[in-house]
């Protein structure tokens, strides 16, 4: 029988934080029947259907038209701001309010994984599209999620995808979704890369439909050889023969270790059984739940760093807070705190994605995070906070590693915390800001 312990340990990694009902109610139902109500929850998401995508409207810029005025395309731009930033909000309203929990976490493991920035993109309402293809594939066949991609507008957009024309084929589309989307290095070569381009050529934009149109006059229906398959290839011809790679499906198993699991190697027996799991039909449930349920993925507690994003959303989670009921500078100050821990939704810094593990704990990093847990502890829903306000203040640490889903605190961050037990606000800070709460 699974210990409350171990069943935490699944909750905080398949979610972006659990509560601690939530943890209760695992160890009612026990670990396996916890996995599968995780990957296939039944009824309806009643926190996302209060949480609905915006409706962004066109985008300003495109509407001005050719020419505009100086003001007239400052305003426009300024617009735009405000459509990504509607977006970027409603995301991690989304993230806190959505009840299954599993997928709106993968959502964003996908996010990070095809990352497409805003900041090149610009349209909003192009970058909230892709993150519905991503939540709307992301569990199932990933050569279906990969197909979709490879038409996906944000995505050409962010790497040029639209440039790639028989007479000048452009490569980056072609050398990321090879390195970090499907293969990693070493599993292809520059030829491959060239011949996958050519593959990917023909793809342009509607910009006023916000769409991807195929143009058959610039795509390159010539015979070529990508990773010794010999044909003629589109968009679709190459995802399958990329997926179909031997190094495909322990790519795909390490990336989801590496967030999921730990900073550390996956062993090689787990990483066999993984892809074995993954392989057959591309099944990132199957996956998932491979991993789960894994030996080794219970040896790896305490060894995930959590990313800004699950540390604040988790945050927000427990603490009963809905960042859609902030006030305009409440919201302001949430998303220029995301900024300064740098992770902000629709914003990865790279195509690779965002960093991992000790690149969040910096010391800077602890100094922002401090703050930060002050702000959510400010704005934390008075019946959540009761719980700890109820017990005398010598057990109030220990109600509040119930409340954060912490194991235990170490006599050290008990030492620190001690002393702030009768002020509930700091207490809920540093519970926030502990070592024991940021690595996970």
């Amino acid at each position: 029988m699974a210990t409350r312990a171990e069943l935490a340990h699944l909750l905080r990694r398949a979610t972006f934080g659990p509560r601690a009902e939530e943890v209760d109610a695992a160890e009612r139902a026990g670990y396996q029947a916890t996995v599968d109500a995780l990957l296939a929850p039944a009824g309806t998401d009643v926190g996302a259907a209060r949480t609905p995508p915006p409706q962004l409207g066109p985008d300003p810029v495109l509407a001005l038209g050719r020419n505009p005025a100086r003001a007239a395309r400052q305003q426009a731009q300024q617009q735009r701001r405000q459509q990504g930033r509607a977006a970027t909000l409603w995301w991690l309203d989304r993230m806190v309010q959505a009840e299954h929990q599993f997928a709106e976490k993968l959502t964003f493991f996908w996010h990070g994984h095809w990352a497409t920035s805003i900041q090149k993109v610009q349209v909003a309402a192009l970058m909230l599209a892709q993150q519905q293809t991503l939540a709307r594939l992301g569990a199932g066949d990933l050569a279906a999620l990969t197909k979709a991609m490879l038409r996906d507008p944000a995505l050409i957009i962010w790497l040029d995808g639209q440039k790639n024309t028989r007479q000048a084929p452009n490569e980056n589309l072609a050398r990321e979704l090879m390195e970090l989307f499907t293969l990693g290095i070493g599993h292809y070569t520059e030829d491959d890369v060239k011949a996958a381009a050519r593959a990917l050529t023909g793809w342009t934009l509607d910009r006023a439909q916000g769409t991807a149109v195929f143009n058959p006059k610039r795509h390159d229906g010539t015979t070529i050889t990508i990773l010794g398959h010999t044909g003629t290839f589109d968009a679709d011809g190459l995802a399958d023969v990329l997926l179909s790679q031997p190094a495909h499906a322990e790519f795909t198993v390490r990336r989801l270790w590496l967030r999921y699991a730990s900073g550390e190697p996956v062993p090689d027996l787990t990483l066999s059984r993984l892809a074995a799991a993954y392989r057959p039909a591309h099944d990132v449930t199957a996956l998932a739940r491979a991993l789960f349920t894994d030996d080794a993925f219970g040896r790896v507690a305490g060894q995930l760093v959590k990313q800004p994003v699950e540390w604040a959303v988790g945050a927000m989670r427990q603490l009963g807070i809905r960042p859609g009921g902030f006030t305009d500078r409440e919201q302001n100050q949430l998303l220029q705190s995301m900024q300064a821990l740098g992770q902000v939704p629709f914003q990865p810094p790279s195509v690779g994605g965002w960093p991992s593990g000790a690149a969040w704990l910096t010391t800077f990093a602890s100094q922002t995070r401090l703050r930060f847990a002050d702000f959510l502890a400010a704005h934390a829903d008075p019946a959540v906070t009761a719980q700890l306000t109820a017990v005398p203040a010598a057990q109030r640490p220990d109600a509040l590693a119930r409340l954060l889903v912490v194991d235990a605190f170490t006599d050290r961050t008990r030492a620190v915390l001690a002393p702030s037990a009768a002020d509930v606000r700091r207490l809920v800070t540093l519970g926030l800001a502990s070592p024991e709460y940021a690595v996970q």
